[in-house]
């Protein structure tokens, strides 16, 4: 299936780069990591948010066919993780839309903001409004941290910053999610489920695998991991990567400490390998040079002599593989390398990141050589990085699964050329019994178009729910 070329040509028109200010403070990453060893079992994480979490509602505005309850609480991972999240964000706002008559029971839906879905109005108006009037279910809508009333005050529009701020946000909405179901489950609504739009779809997803009781959910424009979204997406191309190659050049801590921590090791972990080394960077239409990367001499021998030694460690210096990588020698560049790639998939995922590393550097050649081949090197690196971060923090393999899969229902786009598919491993292979429905087009015309078929999987959800526990 091919791509929508509405979503390359839209994405063409955004200007904004993302992750300006690089992969974020070392500190931070390590917290969050050890932070999602602990929020990424149920079992574990189940008492973090008190069932009394006090909850604050602000402003009730009076409307024809609803009540506007505008709302906040302070967010769970300031006290948990302190000072992880930006100031604008500790404080978490929320509108809930309650219908003024109900059709049935008084059921309640949370809904996760996509990527750019600042403030209220967008979910309002083509999901919560239209929600009242076709099935008189209520909506709650939480305001993402760094978005709308939480956005820091130096960052552009919807342009995250940092790469850990993504994570940030991600373990933040967790925690959040959890406190808004406890609050509507002690106001008595019932029953309860979630649902999100691309990058709100997934947040939506990894808040449901933390809730220890069966909940609809329905992703809509989401898949297994966000890694393929800033890897091979097109929103690959918004990444400001000179920053992010600059960075992990410069700071050993990266290779050396980082890298280390991560522990997802699935059967995709470096699937994606072979894409990254055929057509990046040419795929990215990125021109590198030492002047743009900012790097002095200096800087670029000590980059050399990173690579060196991190070749040493990983495989040796020459093109002879070692251990599982095998013999490389030999055949054309891309066979020697799909060899090497498959070679990564059972030893520990710090090992595999090394291995992987040092198959991005065969790509280009013997990294001694400089020049070019050295710097598509580094790029292929940073690639690989952003990969293992971005897995280690937003793969769903690395949660729990959902109490009961069959109440979720994914809606996806055939021809979605934000969210890849390939390469990745199915949803349906990690939570069973769930179903998945295919939209004709690309992620746009599906955000623009497809707003019915979403709420429909919603209330199928909901249907579904109360067929097995109506007796709850």
């Amino acid at each position: 299936m091919g791509v929508s070329r509405l979503d390359v040509l839209y994405r063409r028109l955004l200007l904004t780069k993302l992750f300006i200010k690089g992969w974020g403070k070392p500190e931070d990453l390590k917290r969050i990591f050890e932070f999602r060893k602990i929020i990424g079992d149920r079992e574990k994480c189940k008492h973090l948010v008190p069932k009394d979490y006090p909850v604050y509602i602000d402003k009730v505005e009076d409307e024809s066919d609803c009540k506007i309850h505008n709302g906040h609480f302070i967010s769970p991972l300031e006290e948990i993780v302190p000072g992880v999240l930006p100031t604008e964000s500790v404080k978490a706002r929320f509108q809930f839309i309650v219908p003024k008559k109900w059709k049935k029971h008084h059921p309640v839906c949370i809904h996760l903001a996509g990527t750019g879905d600042h403030f209220f109005w967008r979910r309002r108006t083509l999901m919560a409004r239209p929600m009242i009037k076709e099935a008189g279910m209520a909506s709650l809508l939480l305001e993402n941290p760094y978005y709308g009333y939480r956005k820091p005050k130096d960052q552009l529009r919807s342009s995250l910053k940092n790469v850990s701020d993504l994570f940030v946000m991600g373990a933040a909405l967790i925690l959040e999610s959890a406190v808004l179901l406890h609050w509507l489950e002690r106001e008595g609504y019932w029953p309860l489920g979630m649902t999100g739009i691309s990058m709100g779809g997934h947040m939506a997803s990894l808040a449901v695998t933390n809730w220890p009781k069966p909940i609809p959910l329905v992703p809509c424009l989401s898949w297994t991991t966000a890694s393929s979204v800033f890897t091979t997406g097109v929103l690959s191309k918004a990444v400001n990567w000179r920053q992010l190659e600059k960075q992990y050049a410069m700071h050993t801590v990266y290779e050396e400490e980082i890298i280390r921590m991560l522990e997802y090791c699935g059967t995709d972990s470096f699937r994606m390998g072979q894409d990254f080394v055929k057509f990046s960077p040419g795929s990215f239409d990125l021109e590198f040079s030492n002047e743009l990367l900012g790097l002095d001499r200096q800087e670029r021998q000590h980059m050399g002599l990173r690579s060196s030694s991190l070749r040493s460690r990983a495989g040796g210096g020459n093109k002879q593989g070692s251990g599982k990588g095998g013999e490389v020698s030999g055949g054309s560049e891309h066979e020697q390398l799909d060899h090497m790639l498959s070679a990564v998939s059972s030893s520990g995922p710090h090992i595999d990141m090394l291995h992987a590393k040092s198959i991005a550097r065969a790509a280009s050649g013997d990294g001694s050589r400089g020049g070019m081949g050295q710097r598509d090197s580094l790029h292929r690196e940073s690639l690989f990085f952003m990969k293992g971060v971005m897995d280690e923090c937003t793969h769903i393999a690395n949660f729990s699964v959902p109490v009961d899969p069959s109440l979720i229902i994914i809606v996806l786009a055939k021809e979605d050329a934000y969210i890849p598919r390939t390469g990745v491993r199915s949803l349906q292979e990690i939570w069973p019994d769930c179903e998945v429905r295919y939209l004709n087009g690309g992620h746009v015309s599906a955000y623009l178009f497809k707003q019915g078929q979403f709420r429909r999987a919603i209330y199928d959800a909901y249907d579904r729910f109360l067929q097995k526990y109506s007796s709850l």
